[in-house]
């Protein structure tokens, strides 16, 4: 691996992908090496099966290293939501004097807010807003001088549960691991900054599970993650037609919830058998289903509806809603909301499913920037 680049490692709802990337120019990235395998997913607590697991990282791993010719010596892993926690804090610090605040006073409010969370490891701190002695409020504070410094700022964890696996996994390898929270990465990439100086809500529909945040500047006000994704859609069609699981799971793309009326069977061949199912009763199927994630999303936007959110559009992204033709149209008439899809704005992977990748290599390359000596030197000093 060159000096600029590192390897990551996407882990969804049933496929881990190991990438090894660098930011190219022009905001475009250079992905040398990508190695995906599936697995068996997980439900909210742990993954069903641990050893293949392993054995999915393994192959991924050993592929990507083929590819690129060396070994990865540091791993930079995304932690899924339902494993991920974000706990919100309003922390202050002052000095003896007023100085030019830098990398340092930022440092030091960060670290008064840090605190242990029983089952989870701390993995990252962010910020929502700063303010100073003269109340204002920026989203960076570095160059001014006062002699207070506040912030709202977002703590991340990741579980015991998933950070013990992965060093087991990993310490095998003899692989050094770094921490991201994905759904955080993603929405910090996919949605604008001056869009998220304000609060901006993002979904991540996946295929088990979905992640709904509530972002404001530069961190995250709450995150919850629910077991409802595409597969609830599979399950619901298999039930409907009596036909097997992966036939289900390729019907879900054939549904057209945008026709007012569909009519007719369409086929779907597997394995070179033939199933005919009734269009109409198709897409009211996949509705109906959808309708599950419409309530939790509702459920949700109620608890925190104080947050001036009813204006707010839902920016959606993942593999779940995706190629589902008026999925998003009826998940936005239901919550009576705009939804908007999001994804990267790069050639060749400008899908809502490589969402999660490019925002991973994108905020690791900003970590292993950052982790530099000259980086170091350069933002280490306070005024």
């Amino acid at each position: 691996m060159g000096r600029k680049s590192v390897a990551v490692l996407d882990i969804r709802s049933t496929e881990v992908a190991v990438i090894i990337g660098e930011r190219g120019v022009n905001n475009t990235f250079v992905l040398k090496a990508s190695a995906t395998e599936d697995y068996d997913g997980y439900d909210e607590k742990e993954f069903y099966d641990t050893k293949g697991l392993k054995d999915a990282i393994y192959r991924a791993v050993s592929a990507v290293e083929e590819m690129c010719g060396e070994r990865i010596r540091e791993l930079y892993v995304g932690v899924p939501g339902v494993f991920c926690r974000v706990e919100p804090k309003e922390k202050s610090i002052g000095f003896p004097k007023k100085r030019r605040i830098g990398q340092r006073e930022i440092d030091a409010l960060f670290t008064s807010g840090r605190e242990p969370l029983e089952g989870y490891r701390f993995i990252r701190a962010t910020s929502m807003i700063f303010t100073t002695a003269d109340s204002r409020r920026v989203i960076d504070p570095t160059g001014l001088s006062s002699d207070t410094l506040s912030g709202c700022l977002s703590y991340f964890y990741c579980s015991d549960y998933f950070a013990d696996l992965m060093e087991e996994i990993f310490g095998e390898m003899k692989i050094a691991l770094r921490y991201i929270p994905t759904q955080y990465a993603m929405a910090s990439y996919l949605i604008p900054s001056e869009t998220r100086d304000e609060y901006a809500l993002f979904l991540d529909v996946g295929f088990l599970s979905s992640t709904i945040l509530i972002l404001l500047g530069g961190g995250v006000i709450v995150q919850s993650t629910s077991m409802v994704g595409r597969l609830q859609i599979a399950v619901r069609i298999a039930e409907k037609f009596g036909v097997p699981y992966e036939v289900a799971v390729g019907l879900v793309s054939k549904a057209n919830l945008y026709a007012r009326a569909n009519t007719g069977n369409l086929e779907y061949i597997y394995q070179g058998q033939s199933y005919e199912v009734d269009a109409n009763i198709l897409a009211e199927t996949v509705k109906d289903a959808l309708d599950e994630l419409c309530e939790e999303i509702g459920g949700f936007l109620e608890d925190y509806s104080g947050k001036n959110l009813e204006c707010k559009p839902v920016y959606v992204s993942g593999e779940g809603l995706y190629e589902i033709r008026g999925a998003l149209e009826h998940v936005s008439k239901r919550l009576s909301r705009v939804c908007e899809q999001l994804a990267p704005d790069l050639p060749y992977y400008n899908k809502p499913s490589m969402s999660s990748p490019i925002s991973l290599i994108d905020m690791a390359c900003e970590d292993h920037r950052k982790g530099g000596i000259l980086y170091r030197i350069l933002n280490g000093f306070g005024g």
